[in-house]
């Protein structure tokens, strides 16, 4: 059985960026990553992580305006969205970004929400909240291919942790 929720405490930058780069191994194509969390949680800093461990040297910046940042990394294309400034989920639609799901790129959503009830569901959940200088992050996995994920994800965490790498606070799974 993997377990369904890892819970990590990520004292600085680093360790968000070494997090991305942990959650950048366990990628399968097709999967679907909702971020969630305040202003300044640390998404575009995990995607930087991320993107940094597949390969991708250039910028990466929230696509606020633009909506999607496509990164050809690795043998797939990472779509890097941001949902923060849609009003109306219906945006979403109009948007045509529908046609970015389904396939075999892995899609990183920035603000989910604001897209719901139109936005895929979920393979992996990552929740980030401010603790005083650091972050909490959960991760939720919401279907088998999150499931394998996160069940990866978390052997990474917790058998080799190394200096500015996240700490788990969950068990390993069983």
């Amino acid at each position: 059985m993997h377990a369904e929720q890892c819970t990590l405490d990520l004292a600085d930058e680093a360790a968000t960026l070494a997090l991305g780069a942990a959650l950048a191994q366990t990628m399968l194509p097709g999967l679907v990553i909702w971020l969630e969390g305040d202003l300044g949680a640390g998404k575009t800093t995990l995607v930087r992580g991320l993107l940094r461990a597949l390969g991708d040297a250039g910028p990466v910046k929230s696509p606020t305006y633009t909506l999607v940042e496509v990164h050809p990394v690795s043998g797939l294309n990472l779509y890097h969205f941001d949902f923060y400034r849609f009003s109306q989920p219906e945006e979403y639609l109009d948007a045509g970004l529908d046609e970015y799901f389904g396939g075999q790129g892995v899609c990183v959503v920035e603000w989910p929400d604001r897209a719901a009830p139109y936005l895929p569901a979920a393979d992996v959940v990552v929740m980030l909240e401010h603790a005083g200088a650091g972050r909490v992050v959960r991760v939720s996995a919401r279907s088998e291919r999150g499931a394998q994920c996160l069940a990866e994800l978390s052997r990474m965490v917790t058998s080799s942790p190394s200096r500015g790498a996240p700490s788990s606070s969950s068990p390993p799974p069983a």
